[in-house]
């Protein structure tokens, strides 16, 4: 028996305790098909947290329930909760009185001998700590509530920042990228008379600079960043709350004007003698009037915060669709940069080309002027005697060098004509890029 594990679940909808032997290397699944059973709770819609806020891990075994300390398992309660509802308005009804206890409530005034008065009033005095401590597992509870709603809160500000940040990553981006993509379009449209030009990729750059203005949609996440302050400011509200501590000091107040009236009874001589029980009754009806109102209070509190809880679980996936809203407008404005880019080095290319074959014909023209005017140029000799005329006449020596230059004409020829010929191949396949 003493190996046994039982978990106790408090039932936050109903205010009731159920508990369940669990079975050795039982699932979750399994307790939770139990739970459903007995509470009427569908296993979609049951959420169990431990005093920490923390929910149960599916993939671990029920006995994750059952802690081992120095409390022991028959004080560790398991919190359930209804996820399809957002408001617990009870009413809850309190404890049942015991037989003995009920007589003397609807007659305070019955006289009793001593001895069994003071049985009658060791329950009374029991039921006045059982009511407090029926408020004490519920403020628990909530506790727990409480606890979960600020981890569902911690992620959503760290989503929400995340958010933030890629945001303002688009926004300079989109920044840089229009400043760049005008700037580009006003050189290339002074270019253009003498330069190179192409209609399809002034249009395409065009392009860009609207999509790049249709991606900017995607950085507005001003509506989410309201919804969310809204929501954190709501929060720390409740954080604040009375009602966020604990209630329970006029309970504890009566439980212990029970116990003194129990002890100054017990301490009077079992005699002949008779009493009522007035004082008794008038601290359990005041104890019964207390739990309700920290009750409503307690259920009103913890039906605001589990309102905010669903509205954390409502934002989540919006900011998730922001963010990748966010992300694929970010890969749109660096594809488009890029591709701008690549075009714009495809145009210095070309313009490289051109220039260096330029060069390649005038130099080519050149040499060739002044090579045959060499060639052909009489030789001057230093004397005042006129040359002979068979002296111009060409040498084999001459005749060799003569051949070369035309050799080497032939080849500047075909080497100017293949360049010709790629820089319009490169000129078609940017006009049709």
């Amino acid at each position: 028996v003493l190996f046994l594990q039982i978990v106790h679940i408090l039932n936050m909808t109903s205010a009731k305790i159920v508990s369940f032997l669990l079975h050795p290397e039982e699932s979750l699944h399994s307790l939770q098909n139990r739970i459903e059973s007995e509470t009427g709770i569908s296993t979609g819609n049951q959420e169990l947290l431990l005093e920490t806020g923390i929910c149960l891990d599916p993939r671990k075994p029920a006995s994750q329930c059952v802690i081992d300390g120095v409390r022991g398992w028959d004080s560790y309660m398991v919190y359930l909760f209804d996820k399809s509802k957002t408001v617990y308005d009870g009413p809850f009804a309190s404890r049942s009185l015991s037989d003995c206890v009920n007589y003397i409530v609807q007659d305070s005034k019955i006289q009793l001998p001593i001895p069994q008065l003071r049985k009658v009033w060791a329950e009374a005095v029991h039921y006045v700590i059982g009511l407090k401590e029926d408020y004490s597992r519920l403020f628990q509870g909530q506790r727990a509530a409480m606890l979960s709603l600020l981890r569902y809160n911690a992620n959503l500000i760290k989503m929400k920042n995340n958010m933030v940040s890629a945001s303002q990553q688009l926004k300079a981006k989109l920044e840089f990228f229009h400043q760049s993509i005008r700037l580009d379009l006003e050189r290339y449209s002074d270019q253009m008379a003498y330069g190179i030009s192409s209609e399809k990729m002034l249009k395409a750059w065009k392009e860009m600079e609207e999509k790049a203005s249709q991606c900017a949609q995607a950085e507005d996440i001003g509506y989410l960043d309201e919804q969310i302050m809204a929501l954190h400011t709501e929060i720390v509200e409740l954080q604040k709350s009375p009602y966020a501590r604990r209630q329970g000091e006029v309970m504890e107040s009566l439980e212990q004007r029970a116990i003194d009236l129990y002890k100054q009874l017990k301490t009077r001589p079992p005699d002949h003698a008779y009493s009522d029980s007035t004082d008794m009754v008038k601290i359990i009806v005041q104890t019964v009037q207390s739990q309700d109102r920290v009750l409503k209070e307690l259920f009103g509190h913890l039906s605001k915060l589990l309102g905010c809880k669903q509205k954390i679980i409502d934002l989540l996936p919006e900011i998730e669709v922001a963010l990748n809203n966010i992300k694929e407008a970010d890969n749109s404005v660096m594809q488009m940069q890029g591709k701008r880019q690549r075009e714009i080095w495809h145009l210095l290319k070309i313009a490289c080309t051109q220039s260096s074959s330029r060069s390649l014909v005038s130099s080519s023209l050149e040499g060739t002027a002044s090579s045959p005017a060499a060639t052909w140029l009489p030789q001057s000799s230093s004397g005042n005697t006129a040359p002979h005329p068979l002296s111009s006449l060409a040498a084999p020596e001459d005749g060799a060098n003569f051949a070369d230059v035309i050799q080497e004409n032939v080849n500047y020829l075909e080497l100017f004509s293949s360049i010709l010929q790629e820089v319009r191949q490169e000129q078609n396949s940017m006009m049709v890029s």
